[in-house]
């Protein structure tokens, strides 16, 4: 009986995780296109801008390309696509780190990205 409902908690955990990296990814890549959420290209640290072969707005909508393919991964396959969102949001905090710049945004990229992981992890117990 403990056995069932502790599986049945793990899934319930496992399920809310995977929902969540599969919706927050495509709303924030598609966010890319129309900043309706924010203004993505202020957390561009101006370092990376200016080596960038194209503007920071293409730069942007290509991440943004890059979040909704993880999220679609995360549905599909949540051991992969757990890992790349995990590595997507560590990343980004790094960047945003290094510039000493919404360092607030950069620790929440970090735990949302340990979520992500710790859901990947999860896929093995799952499946």
């Amino acid at each position: 009986m403990e056995s069932t409902f502790k599986n049945q908690t793990l899934g319930q955990i496992f399920n809310l995780l995977k929902i969540t990296f599969v919706i927050v990814p495509i709303v924030a890549g598609a966010d890319k296109f129309t900043n309706l959420l924010t203004n993505w290209e202020q957390y561009l640290n101006p370092d990376i801008a200016n080596m960038l072969p194209v503007p920071a707005s293409i730069f942007m909508m290509i991440s943004g390309i890059i979040e909704i393919i993880a999220g679609i991964i995360v549905l599909k396959k949540p051991q992969i696509g757990g890992y790349i969102v995990a590595a997507w949001l560590t990343s980004i905090a790094l960047t945003l780190l290094l510039s000493f710049n919404y360092v607030d945004v950069a620790v929440r990229d970090l735990v949302m990205a340990i979520s992500a992981f710790s859901m990947a992890r999860m896929t093995k117990i799952m499946h």
